[in-house]
């Protein structure tokens, strides 16, 4: 229950259902708050929870979803499948977006060559269960692969009617202006939306860097991690709570970087703005994501 009402609470906050707006430059539009999978679906909760979030979050507006190849090593795609295919909503309702680099344990089931962006994105239309995703991300750059076969592959994969759209993610922005100009040097398609990390502690690259980009070629902007990876929730208080994701098998760098120097340094932070969340009537999560635009 306690996700239903945490999804539903941040979105009233944020924004009116069905208010959509156009990612970046584009004509696709998107609701300013999707529903990720990292973590959660195929792994940290079940299968009847996963589809009730994406019920709740489809029926008060959210049309975007978010998922990737390696999360939950593809359950995450299969479960998200399952929940679109058992809804049975109109295909053009709402959008989906993947992401491909890690694919499996062989060298070419990794990385951004042509073979992996092809048979990687097919991979994960069998798991999603769908004809096509609207969006492709890059999930990191591959310093191994040519940007232009990079370029090229994604440019296969839309012109095929895989998908509609790429974009980068985690990319910095001398990289994503190197795709965009080599797809402008030889008639390809550039991406059109950047993947990064955004909350209250990490704020540099998308309040400084990334908008002299929009500007420029009018890529937009998807943010990921808006609480922190939980931090901004408030639960890590007093430590690490038995099942919360720091406590989570392989995710002991999260566990460090609660309880290190740092990381007590932004619970002080935390509590300050705890007593500011108060005067607003809401949750210190609540505020994060009221202050967070999740695109550009």
């Amino acid at each position: 229950m306690r996700f239903k009402i945490f999804i539903l609470e941040l979105y009233r906050l944020q924004n009116q259902p069905g208010e959509l707006q156009n990612l970046g430059r584009n004509g696709l539009r998107v609701s300013q708050l999707g529903l990720g999978t990292w973590v959660t679906f195929g792994g940290q909760i079940s299968d009847d929870i996963a589809e009730e979030l994406v019920t709740i979050a489809y029926e008060n507006g959210i049309n975007l979803f978010d998922t990737a190849e390696v999360y939950a090593a593809g359950k995450a795609e299969t479960t998200l499948g399952k929940i679109l295919k058992k809804k049975n909503w109109k295909r053009s309702t709402y959008i989906v977006s993947t992401k491909l680099y890690w694919g499996g344990k062989a060298e070419t089931e990794k990385g951004l060559s042509r073979k992996h962006i092809i048979e990687g994105l097919k991979s994960s239309l069998e798991r999603l269960q769908l004809d096509y995703v609207d969006i492709v991300f890059a999930n990191k750059l591959d310093s191994s692969a040519p940007m232009e076969e990079i370029v090229r592959a994604f440019t296969q994969v839309i012109n095929n009617n895989l998908c509609f759209y790429w974009g980068t993610s985690r990319w910095s922005p001398m990289e994503i202006m190197e795709a965009y100009s080599i797809a402008r040097q030889f008639n390809l398609i550039p991406p059109i939306c950047e993947q990064t990390e955004y909350h209250l502690f990490q704020r540099e690259k998308v309040e400084i860097f990334l908008p002299d980009i929009f500007k420029k070629i009018g890529i937009g902007t998807m943010t990921w991690s808006p609480l922190a990876c939980g931090l901004l929730t408030g639960k890590y208080d007093d430590g690490v709570p038995l099942h919360s994701r720091a406590a989570l098998k392989g995710y002991g760098w999260l566990k460090d970087k609660v309880l290190n120097d740092e990381g007590r340094k932004q619970q002080d932070k935390l509590r300050e703005l705890t007593i500011l969340a108060s005067k607003f009537d809401c949750t210190l999560a609540q505020l994060a994501i009221g202050e967070n635009k999740y695109f550009l």
